[in-house]
């Protein structure tokens, strides 16, 4: 991990991104570029490659060309998570909400918390994780669909035009569904196929649940344990407790993925059947007298645990990994 006095905070938009760059007074410069090649260009110019860190936002999908473009011209990136920022804004009561603020903010955020530096995905990963939010994208406009055809069958006057079409949309997102999957199965195996293999080898382990954990983790390479995958994924428990009067139920927090959490939730009532250790840890939770729900996402949390354990370690499951 780098340390350097010289963070530039950069607060980035669809369209521009302001940047706060500090001067040797501790005071700091603005700038607002265009979100194109041509304002990479110029803010290059403004940047003492050697010294400098740039530290920006998450932000959807309009930080990655900048940050990608940064780390080609060997300009070390941080990628922060925009919660983070936020807590950090309000730790500090700052109020004012503005770009340049903003940017002197981000800034402020990594010469405080000297975060890690970001590195590019693989193209191929890239790749994967966009045709998973278009996966998505179909299965939601397919679910919509059937609501509606669900919806007409209930009216007494029943439309044979819009059956027939609706029908024909259905068949036609269900049909591409299955060719981006297959292609999704392709890359995974030209890349990982040893992992996809190990990780399916888990009792309980869908073969789409496998693809989907190498395609958010990057080929489990983004984790350096599971906690911050469950965090990730959003399965890590969340404990409400405050002196000894304010206790509350424990829940998960929900800052992550909930299409991979549903599918972890499907693998979980398999594996407290089939899993050694899930059933033990399910079995044990439930006769002290835990929900089902919470020993059901006991499992899932050992269900990450032990992909994150056989990704990591390259080797197929066995009942010694708990």
């Amino acid at each position: 991990m780098k340390k350097s006095n010289n963070y530039v905070g950069i607060d980035i938009s669809k369209l521009t991104f302001d940047v706060a760059i500090s001067s040797y007074d501790d005071k700091y410069k603005y700038f607002k570029f265009a979100n194109n090649h041509e304002g990479f260009m110029m803010f290059l110019e403004h940047l003492k490659v050697s010294e400098s860190i740039c530290v920006m936002e998450a932000s959807g999908p309009y930080y990655l060309k900048l940050a990608t473009f940064l780390s080609e011209q060997a300009i070390d990136v941080c990628v922060i998570n925009p919660l983070v920022i936020r807590r950090f804004s309000q730790m500090r009561m700052s109020r004012a909400k503005t770009d340049k603020k903003d940017a002197m903010l981000i800034a402020e955020y990594g010469k405080t918390e000297n975060p890690g530096i970001w590195k590019p995905e693989a193209n191929h990963v890239l790749e994967l994780k966009q045709m998973q939010a278009y996966l998505e994208q179909l299965n939601k406009n397919r679910t919509g669909f059937v609501v509606q055809k669900e919806a007409f069958n209930q009216n007494p006057i029943k439309s044979e035009t819009l059956e027939k079409s609706i029908n024909s949309v259905l068949e036609t997102i269900e049909q591409e569904m299955k060719n981006i999957e297959k292609k999704m199965e392709l890359i995974i195996k030209t890349h990982h196929q040893e992992m996809f293999s190990q990780l399916k080898s888990i009792p309980g382990m869908g073969t789409k649940t496998s693809l989907l954990l190498i395609v958010i983790s990057g080929g489990f390479s983004k984790f350096n344990n599971h906690r911050q995958l469950a965090s990730y994924v959003g399965i890590s428990p969340r404990i409400f407790e405050s002196g000894t009067s304010v206790k509350g139920r424990s829940k998960i927090c929900k800052m992550g993925m909930s299409k991979i959490r549903a599918m972890l939730y499907v693998c979980a009532w398999s594996a407290k059947k089939c899993n050694k250790s899930c059933k033990e840890l399910y079995d044990r939770l439930v006769e002290k007298g835990k929900s089902k729900k919470l020993a059901l996402i006991a499992v899932v949390n050992k269900l990450l645990k032990q992909a994150f354990a056989i990704a990591t370690k390259k080797e197929y499951y066995s009942v010694k990994i708990n």
